[in-house]
């Protein structure tokens, strides 16, 4: 947590399984005590998504391309996200452009309600499941920042996850790969 170290880590959540298309999914998902509304505001507000994620700007709508800027990273990078659907307020899958060295990647988030239960399931596609080493432990810190922000408890230190996730996220990338 923020200015001191916890005694217990995070304990991953993820799961890697192959996707469609040759692809593997990266799936996550947080449990809110919220309206899905709520939690959708948090995912597409840009004064709500600057609090966890990063600030975005541009005019939202399927096709459209919106800038991110990753709030979180060194450097506070910015983006391009397509948006390829949206079907508010249970569903968003976009496109990001990470940079002209890396692949981009497909992301989707679902938002389930139930008895006033928000399930948020987040879905990361990946061309190889290896990726999920790093890529794992960062969506794992920041659904846990969007955690964070929507219930106004502490945020989570980017260290607690990384490095001390990579050997689960190993382990889950070689058994989809034996499968």
């Amino acid at each position: 947590m923020r200015g001191k170290r916890k005694d217990i880590m995070p304990e991953p959540t993820g799961h890697i399984a192959r996707g469609r298309d040759l692809t593997f999914e990266l799936t996550l998902e947080r449990s809110f005590d919220a309206p899905r509304a709520e939690i959708w505001a948090h995912l597409t507000d840009p004064e709500r998504t600057a609090a966890w994620l990063g600030p975005w700007r541009g005019t939202a709508g399927i096709g459209n391309t919106v800038e991110l800027q990753m709030a979180f990273e060194e450097g506070e990078a910015r983006s391009p996200v397509r948006i390829d659907d949206c079907d508010a307020p249970t569903h968003i899958a976009v496109s990001v452009t990470v940079s002209e060295e890396l692949n981009g990647w497909d992301l989707e988030a679902t938002l389930t309600e139930e008895n006033g239960t928000t399930v948020l399931t987040f879905l990361h596609r990946l061309d190889d499941p290896a990726a999920a080493e790093s890529i794992g432990p960062g969506w794992e810190y920041y659904l846990d920042m969007l955690v964070a922000a929507q219930s106004g408890s502490e945020r989570p230190e980017f260290e607690d996850y990384y490095p001390s996730q990579v050997t689960y996220y190993t382990k889950q990338a070689n058994r989809v790969l034996a499968d």
